[in-house]
């Protein structure tokens, strides 16, 4: 049998909401695996109406949930209980990031998982993980990033520490959990049976350090990292200058930088005995950034300098706006920035699949569910459930399903 796509056939029972869960997920469904979004009745995914809405749905909640089937249960009761019972004994991995203890509570910690279905991968996504002095607190992304050390590390020095206006660490976090999941898939594959996956987001931040946790190590705290601002503290020229339009990210290292001389034709910069060597420039940055910068600003268009550097194979690059980066022709060509179409909500923007494949489309028609839309679906298809068996369980608030416009059908 010829494969359509990555993951297909893997059936995934999805406990995420949010973003790190729903991250690993819909990066699943894009890979062709089955998602059951588990919802819980009666709200359903807590960003559901989240944000900025079009058709009564919050594009957070759609961005996220493309391709995924949604089981809206009462998970309280237990009749929704044994449904999902047996739904864990149909399924190849459970997902969840509820705080640590509450998938136990609703009677599917891991240990319960293994016994119902040996097979079944369990991931569980949260901000400290289910072990540790940490694990019982409340968190979000910005709380695993303070602990990781690295908010410490964003911003002005003589400031307070900045944080970045992206989902930096949910994202992140999901796509570890991605990793994790397929390698437990593969092992499962040699002969291995399910496995239990404890994902956090302050280890995936942790995780980010560049070289700093070596270095104060092995200096023995005499290496302290600092916040750089815009231009970092390893080499220079190496960060965020002024030009004559806008701002301009440049990084060269040692025969870069030689080259840059060449290209701002000011080569007694070379055998300038305060820039000679890469530590004389990161010591005397305060110096030679002016420099740089009065050049670029002397420069016709932003675009020309850069122009430029890139012919001298100098890393540069606009530190482009959103919109910018929307429009720009190598993220729309690529499909970095992709257009989709959702039922009710039209066509708009939204980041496209980052894992591209030689061999299958990275580009889906995928559709984000309305709440408890597929209920028929998902149990007919799993469990053998009649419209009748669900429309019973429907009236007795077992299951719960929002009206589906009438003009998006259902």
């Amino acid at each position: 049998m010829t494969r359509k796509n990555i993951l297909e056939g893997v059936k995934v029972l999805d406990f995420t909401q949010h973003v790190a869960g729903p991250t690993c997920t819909r990066v699943m469904a894009e890979l062709g695996a089955e998602i059951i979004k588990v919802e819980l009745a009666p709200t359903g995914d807590q960003v559901r109406y989240v944000g900025y809405q079009k058709g009564g749905r919050g594009l957070y909640f759609l961005q996220q949930n493309r391709g995924k089937d949604s089981l809206c249960i009462d998970a309280k009761t237990d009749r929704g209980r044994e449904i999902l019972t047996e739904l864990v004994k149909k399924v190849d991995v459970l997902i969840e990031n509820f705080a640590p203890g509450v998938i136990g509570r609703l009677g599917f910690g891991w240990d319960v998982v293994h016994e119902l279905n040996p097979q079944c991968i369990m991931c569980s996504i949260s901000t400290f993980g289910q072990t540790g002095p940490l694990a019982d607190l409340p968190g979000f992304d910005y709380i695993g990033q303070a602990y990781s050390g690295i908010t410490s590390l964003i911003g002005e020095e003589d400031k307070a520490p900045s944080i970045p206006a992206a989902a930096m660490g949910d994202t992140m976090t999901g796509i570890h959990a991605l990793a994790a999941i397929n390698g437990a898939l593969y092992h499962r594959a040699m002969g291995g049976e399910g496995d239990y996956i404890d994902v956090t987001l302050l280890d995936s931040y942790f995780h980010c350090h560049e070289m700093y946790v070596g270095y104060y190590s092995a200096s023995e705290g005499k290496l302290k990292p600092r916040r750089t601002g815009s231009h970092q503290r390893l080499g220079c020229p190496m960060g965020v200058f002024q030009g004559r339009e806008g701002y301009i990210m440049i990084i060269a290292t040692q025969p870069q930088w030689e080259r840059l001389c060449d290209v701002m034709e000011m080569p007694e910069l070379r055998t300038d005995p305060r820039f000679e060597h890469p530590n004389d420039r990161i010591r005397r940055r305060h110096e030679l950034i002016p420099i740089i910068e009065q050049w670029l600003q002397n420069q016709p268009t932003d675009q020309a300098s850069i122009a430029k550097m890139e012919a001298a194979r100098i890393p540069v690059a606009p530190v482009l706006s959103l919109p910018e980066a929307m429009e720009h022709p190598h993220l729309t060509q690529r499909g970095t920035v992709r257009t989709v179409t959702q039922r009710g909500a039209g066509e708009f923007k939204m980041p496209g699949m980052p894992l591209r494949f030689k061999s299958v489309p990275t580009e889906n028609d995928l559709q984000a569910p309305y709440r408890g839309e597929h209920n028929f679906k998902v149990l007919n298809q799993y469990l053998g459930y009649s419209q009748d068996e669900v429309e019973a369980l429907t009236q007795a608030g077992i299951l719960l399903q929002e009206e589906i416009p009438e003009a998006v059908g259902g």
